[in-house]
């Protein structure tokens, strides 16, 4: 059994045109299916308004798809009971684009990775602090970084704190949602550095929303291509995007800026 199964997912949003109280729906995602296990992670490249961040919100349950099913662990999470859902949501964490939306600002570190384990566990304030704080020096912080809050932080210290919130329950999958677009190349680096060590010590599986073919490389084990809502290439293996005549990939490809500026090719209009 696959840890996570989406079955012919498709969604649409209704928009409305000025003056036209009729209205219509616009297709974001098209019969969508594809399977994730244990200890995987699936990267899923899209350019903008693809459809990534929504089937993403469809994964973690927070956007009900008009048709199509999404089985975690073999549960329904939109008809499963209420104590299955709540187990669900416990095994299955996000880690979202921006850094400090994500998180409150009024609350420090300490209290911003504590709340999941507070949601969950039974814990003496003497072992939460423990916890917290071998959380934080297992996504690279300190002690001394217990009580300060957000916005004394940098953006790739904070995701630190998002991740370290996210993987506090031992969680089967964590859903990355551009995770480390917002951040620099350094930080970029040392982020999915950190990913990836995560996801060998503790068993994680990934669903890795990017538009950064470097990025999704760097981390995943499957690489799936969106393209209008519509899944148009699936790969077992990573190394497979980069042999694929696909249209659309072959784009994306020709996209990728080589490591110095001597060896990209110059463009010219005719």
């Amino acid at each position: 059994m696959s840890l996570l199964q989406v079955n012919e997912v498709t969604h649409s949003y209704g928009t409305r045109a000025l003056f036209n109280w009729k209205g219509h729906s616009q297709k974001v995602l098209s019969n969508i299916s594809f399977s994730l296990g244990e200890g995987t992670c699936l990267g899923m490249l899209g350019t903008s308004g693809a459809g990534k961040s929504t089937l993403g919100k469809v994964i973690l349950g927070l956007e009900r798809p008009q048709l199509g099913q999404v089985l975690f662990q073999g549960h329904d999470i939109y008809t499963a009971d209420k104590q299955t859902r709540q187990n669900i949501r416990r095994d299955l964490q996000v880690v979202f684009q921006d850094s400090y939306s994500a998180v409150n600002p009024r609350m420090s570190a300490r209290r911003i990775i504590a709340e999941p384990l507070e949601n969950y566990e039974k814990l003496t304030i003497t072992e939460m602090k423990r916890i917290v704080i071998e959380l934080l020096e297992r996504v690279g912080l300190s002690e001394g970084d217990l009580n300060k809050y957000p916005h004394q932080f940098s953006g790739g210290q904070l995701q630190r704190i998002n991740i370290a919130r996210a993987i506090a329950l031992k969680p089967k999958l964590i859903v990355l949602d551009e995770s480390v677009s917002s951040l620099d190349m350094v930080n970029q680096t040392l982020i999915l550095e950190l990913l990836r060590e995560l996801k060998e010590d503790f068993g994680l599986s990934y669903f890795f929303i990017t538009h950064d073919i470097k990025a999704a490389y760097t981390i995943s084990d499957k690489l799936g291509v969106l393209e209008k809502g519509k899944l148009v290439e699936l790969y077992d293996s990573k190394n497979q995007f980069f042999t694929s005549e696909h249209p659309v990939v072959k784009e994306m490809r020709d996209s990728i800026l080589a490591e110095h500026p001597r060896f990209r090719s110059v463009r010219t209009r005719a």
